[in-house]
């Protein structure tokens, strides 16, 4: 049985509670953040608490505790789950108990919850996915909220017509991110990914980082109309890493494969966190 963090306290995940008067449970207001392991060590903790931060200023959640804090926890929850081979982690502040039911009142709660990693179905990757593109944008997208109603809504849709993930598009039918994942496409030797507006992802900062020096990097949004012209599509995230894509609503991509430049990221990025496992990357 897996153990978790909840409000200063290490508890087995059947003894994890959380009041019902929070006003997480009754309003949606919150935030979290996810992360996985590298031979249990956590992918770029340290960022992923600045973007947990960074959320919690951009709802105005105040939190109590500090990112050298947080780590340290994250660090001792991953030493009570001895037995996960590789872990989900996935790091939640909660709004607390208002004596309004809306108001928020500094006394959010920590929890930090590890699980044994998922492992994802390996045609993902070796035969590229389809992805469907939705009229709508999440609220105040740079904050990583418990307010998930549009991804659920979006994610079903997706799950309905076959699909591993729903992309937002915007008014003027820009793409914008994913429900959990950032969105890129290579047009020749350029790679495009949309600049604002969306959740800063760690693992398409790495993305970035990783490629800058081989191909000409465009921050700017993809018009839906331009995507049948794009050479390549694929999607990131911390969980399902670097995945092709290759067909978006009924345009299929290029060829309808994975592609030969996401195909190499794929092989780099795989090679890159060997190493940050190791300790040998950071």
């Amino acid at each position: 049985m897996d153990t978790y963090y909840i409000d200063g306290k290490f508890v087995s995940e059947d003894e994890a509670t959380l009041s019902v008067k929070d006003i997480t449970v009754l309003r949606g207001f919150g935030v979290f953040d996810f992360l996985i392991t590298y031979n249990k060590r956590p992918f770029r903790l340290e960022k992923h608490v600045e973007r947990l931060e960074n959320s919690a200023r951009h709802i105005g959640l105040e939190l109590n505790h500090s990112n050298k804090e947080i780590c340290d926890i994250v660090m001792q929850t991953i030493e009570k789950n001895p037995d996960h081979k590789e872990e989900n982690i996935r790091i939640v502040y909660t709004g607390g108990i208002s004596s309004d039911g809306v108001t928020p009142q500094g006394n959010g709660i920590l929890m930090v919850m590890a699980t044994p990693k998922h492992e994802l179905p390996d045609w993902w990757y070796t035969k590229g996915t389809k992805i469907i593109t939705v009229d709508m944008e999440r609220f105040i997208p740079e904050a990583k909220s418990s307010n998930y109603l549009s991804a659920v809504f979006a994610q079903q849709k997706a799950r309905s017509q076959g699909a591993v993930e729903a992309i937002y598009k915007n008014k003027d039918n820009r793409l914008l991110e994913g429900t959990t994942t950032n969105l890129f496409a290579f047009k020749g030797t350029t790679l495009i990914t949309p600049p604002i507006d969306i959740l800063p992802g760690v693992t398409r900062g790495a993305v970035l980082e990783l490629l800058e020096k081989k191909y000409d990097i465009v921050l700017d949004f993809i018009p839906q109309a331009d995507i049948a012209d794009m050479d390549e599509v694929f999607i990131t995230a911390s969980n399902k890493e670097i995945v092709p894509v290759i067909q978006v609503d009924d345009t299929v991509i290029a060829d309808g494969k994975p592609g030969e430049k996401t195909c190499a990221l794929m092989a780099g990025w795989k090679a890159y966190t060997t190493a940050y496992g190791l300790g040998e990357v950071h």
